[in-house]
């Protein structure tokens, strides 16, 4: 296994739930880490849950942070020995293979971009987040953040990227891979979305299962929707507000429903909780991953507590075990990817 760098610094609860996070995910995976951060606040946290000898974590000092509510750019300038920007280059040397990285998601994408580096031929990353459907599974929708003004191109790379996180990382078989629009048709949607869907039309890497629409993205119907980092955020944020709506709605009615109502939620809660609330809870997950770099990088929620921790670094090591960077790499060689189509649009550019 590759080691997986840590910011420990990083995130609401930092240090000490990072490193407990840390500490669970070397005792139930044996997954080497590299705990990056102050090292006179990391330590004490190691011996007090008996980890300080543990041959699998190691220390990594760094002397800055970068805050939640600093300028990611100026801040990844100025603070050359921040934890996420070390641990970045941890990566980038070869030394770790794969960046876990709770906090600012500007500043993990800032690292990345900088302190990793893309891959050849990807001209920007994408933030690839699962989201839970009716077939028990999940839903990878790519980009949910990390480019909001893409270029078809953009959008091509990043089904590429996503296809081969389903392939290698979660092990579908053949990942259909949809493109989110307004409607089913091949003409719908803006002229950048119609561009998009020739250019998948004509590729052979993958299954292109056509456009998909908002509302199918739950379905299970596709494992992968491609967009671009607007639209993606947007869906994003209005389905957990959707969610916290739901949730208020119940918890209205059981309040208004009576005592029959509240025995009736009193007997459904550990139901509820066991088999619908850890489905959605984004620390069953850990983070989600920023794709196209030439290592691994996971960005976790930045009320990150140790589980969430913990899975994230499993997570890391699945994409740094998979050698997703070098598969999409040669994918981008490849003629199946209308390769000669995608230089024309960069020409063009």
């Amino acid at each position: 296994m590759e080691k997986i760098a840590v910011d420990a610094m990083g995130g609401d609860f930092a240090p000490l739930e990072i490193v407990l996070g840390a500490i669970q995910a070397v005792r139930d995976f044996h997954i080497p880490v590299v705990l990056v951060g102050a090292e006179d606040q990391i330590r004490p946290i190691l011996e007090k849950n008996g980890a300080d000898k543990d041959p699998l974590i190691t220390v990594h000092h760094a002397s800055q942070v970068i805050a939640m509510d600093e300028h990611p750019g100026m801040a990844y300038r100025k603070k050359r020995d921040a934890s996420v920007s070390v641990g970045a280059r941890l990566v980038r040397s070869g030394e770790c293979g794969a960046l876990v990285a709770p906090g600012s998601t500007g500043a993990a994408v800032t690292a990345g971009l900088f302190g990793i580096g893309r891959i050849r031929g990807i001209e920007r990353p994408a933030i690839l987040t699962p989201i839970p459907n009716k077939k028990g599974s999940y839903t990878y929708l790519i980009d949910s953040g990390a480019s909001a003004q893409a270029k078809a191109v953009n959008l091509v790379q990043n089904a590429v990227l996503g296809y081969w996180y389903a392939k290698r990382v979660q092990h579908i078989e053949d990942p259909k891979i949809g493109l989110l629009n307004i409607g089913t048709e091949s003409t719908k949607g803006s002229p950048l979305v119609a561009e998009v869907y020739e250019l998948l039309e004509k590729q052979h890497l993958f299954t292109f299962a056509g456009n998909c629409e908002g509302r199918d993205i739950p379905t299970g119907d596709f494992d992968v929707v491609v967009t671009d980092g607007f639209t993606g955020n947007v869906v994003l944020k209005f389905g957990e507000g959707v969610g916290g709506l739901f949730f208020e709605l119940l918890k209205d009615a059981v309040y208004k429903g009576g005592l029959r109502a509240k025995l009736g939620a009193l007997l459904l809660k550990p139901a509820l909780k066991q088999y619908m609330m850890k489905r959605i809870d984004y620390s069953e997950y850990g983070g989600a991953p920023l794709l196209g770099l030439r290592g691994g990088l996971v960005i976790c929620h930045g009320a990150s507590k140790a589980w969430a921790i913990r899975n994230a670094i499993r997570a890391a090591e699945q994409i740094a075990s998979e050698h997703i960077p070098e598969l999409v790499a040669d994918a981008l060689k490849g003629e199946s990817l209308a390769v000669a189509d995608l230089e024309e649009m960069k020409d063009e550019d």
